[in-house]
């Protein structure tokens, strides 16, 4: 009986493994943050801006890949020139300035906002 007790009775080094379990955690939560978290937000703060700042005459892609000239801007809907008189109305959230944009953001309302 006396071995069992003595077999699971503590160490004197296993003291300091909660805390370091907890540094590990806190360690691994920031190198997350740090590489996908931020990258993703600031991307999707340019992304933002560009919006923001589209005008007349731009030239830009939509989500589903149609490349157009903007022709006209009402709040959150865009007219695009696709072709000799071809105009499509698209929305705002979904215009990006280049396809690996949109290709990074997967093109979805949730990634767009």
């Amino acid at each position: 009986m006396l071995n069992y007790i003595l077999l699971f009775a503590p160490q004197g080094s296993e003291g300091g493994s909660g805390m370091m379990s907890i540094v590990m955690i806190v360690a691994l939560i920031a190198i997350f943050y740090f590489f996908m978290i931020r990258p993703q937000s600031k991307k999707q703060k340019e992304i933002r801006q560009f919006r923001d700042a589209l005008q007349k005459g731009d030239k830009v892609i939509t989500a589903g890949g149609i490349h157009g000239k903007i022709r006209e801007i009402n709040g959150t809907v865009i007219v695009l020139e696709v072709d000799n008189n071809v105009k499509i109305t698209v929305d705002k959230a979904m215009v990006y300035p280049s396809a690996s944009d949109a290709i990074e953001t997967g093109g979805d309302i949730k990634n767009a906002n």
